[in-house]
Order: C-alpha cells, then structure tokens, then sequence
C-alpha cells in the first residue's frame, strides 16, 4: 500500500493524494521456478556504493534470501545492461545447451527495478527481452531518465505488470507517465508522483553538489518509504522468505514429552 508520511505526499497521476491512492497488489508466481530479481543503479554510480537507496535494498533482499535456490538476485551498473541480459539467458538455460526453448522461456520469473538511468535500463533491457519471446513479470522505475535519444515511456508487451514512481523538480526529474504498448498484456500498477517538503532522512548522505542540483532527484533516491514500496512490490512476487531464526527453530531438537 502507497503510504503518506510527514516528509512527503505521494499523488497518483490523476492528482489523487496518497491517503485515497494505494499500489494495487501484485499477483503472485504461478510456479515455483527461480525468480530473477535484477536492479540497475542509476548515474555512474556503481553497484556497490552502500549509500544508495538501490544497494540497501538488495542487501536487504539477500539477508531475507541468503541461500535460496528459489531467488537469484544481482545487481548491475546501468551501462552494464549487456551482461545483465547474459546472466538472464544463462539462467534460464537449465539445460545449458546454449539455447532458449519455449519451455524454458515460459517458466522465466523476471523481475526488473532500477533508479535514473538505471531505471531506463529496466525498460530497455525488458525490450531486449522480448525480442527474444522472454517475459517480464514485473519492472518497477524510481525516477525514471532516459539517456540521451531514448525512451523510457513505452513498456514493451511482454511485461506483466509495471509501475512508476517520480518527482517533478529540479534539473533531473523523473519520467512522469509509463504507458503500456499492449494494455491487454501490461498492467500499469500506477504512476505515482512524491513532493517533499522535509528531507528524507538520508538526504544528508548525499554530496552536497548533487544534493544542490538535483534535489528533487536525491531525495526520492534517498525516502525510504519509496524503497519500501519496490521492496513490498517485489516481495510480492517471491516465495515467503525463511528467516535464519525460523531455520534454527525448525533444526532444533524437540524436548521429549513427559
């Protein structure tokens, strides 16, 4: 659910504000194949830089899915769009003979986010993607910036669902509607904009060049109530994670019944 906090209010496309406007649940696998879960950093921000909102995020995934054979989760600098699609097709490759059947093209479980550029690389990656027939259950754009002669408006048909979350100010702003190019085959969850009129928290992280010339950019990179949308929304979409202390209960001898 789209949740309005004092630093912020989140407004649908239509103007609605947060408290009257909420994410639509997304609907969960249909089988219990591996899910890709990839992200994009945005800028040339690489994929390990701790202060981004995007590294948090998947750090966060992989301590809820440390060993789970059921997610595989990576991370990649936006330029790096090429080897994400690499890793995509070996992985779907389970019989690793160099090539994609339907079957297993049919059984992928993709699931795309990124920020900035990163967010552009989210859709032009699930593009790539369609042309080789793979789907795309899901790709989520945190303010969305095309690079130069591009366009991250249009989400292509093999995409399931999709959404858009942006913030109108400053010189970087981010993609303010997504559309999608078949609307019986893509679902737009919403394109869902955030003002702010008190910094998020970790706005202060930042540089202070970048934090003075994007300003509307950084702080919806660094709100983490944003972060916690994508998070839910992904979550949404992978099996129930098993926590490290469910494990230890599980494995540990019962007491004898008197």
């Amino acid at each position: 659910m789209l949740l309005a906090c004092p630093m912020q209010v989140a407004r649908a496309a239509d103007g609605a504000t947060a408290s009257s406007t909420s994410v639509p649940a997304v609907s969960s696998p249909s089988s219990a194949n591996e899910s890709l879960v990839v992200g994009f950093m945005g800028g040339f921000v690489r994929r390990d830089a701790g202060r981004h909102a995007e590294v948090k995020l998947m750090q966060s995934l992989r301590e809820e899915y440390p060993k789970d054979k059921a997610v595989y989760l990576a991370m990649f600098e936006n330029r790096r769009l090429n080897e994400a699609y690499v890793l995509i097709r070996q992985r779907l490759d389970t019989n690793q003979d160099g090539q994609l059947s339907d079957e297993e093209k049919r059984r992928a479980h993709i699931l795309l986010f990124g920020h900035s550029w990163g967010a552009y690389a989210v859709v032009a990656l699930a593009r790539r993607l369609e042309r080789d027939g793979i789907p795309v259950a899901l790709t989520v754009q945190v303010d969305s910036v095309a690079k130069p002669f591009r366009s991250d408006r249009l989400i292509p048909a093999n995409v399931r669902q999709a959404v858009n979350f942006y913030q109108t100010h400053g010189l970087v702003h981010g993609r303010s509607k997504i559309t999608a190019a078949d609307p019986a085959r893509t679902e737009i969850l919403g394109n869902f904009r955030y003002e702010y009129e008190i910094e998020p928290p970790r706005f202060r992280e930042y540089p202070w060049l970048a934090r003075r010339l994007m300003k509307g950019h950084i702080e919806i990179e660094s709100d983490p109530q944003v972060w916690l949308q994508v998070k839910s929304l992904l979550q949404s979409q992978l099996p129930v994670a098993i926590t490290q202390a469910q494990t230890e209960a599980f494995n540990k001898p019962q007491a004898a019944q008197p």
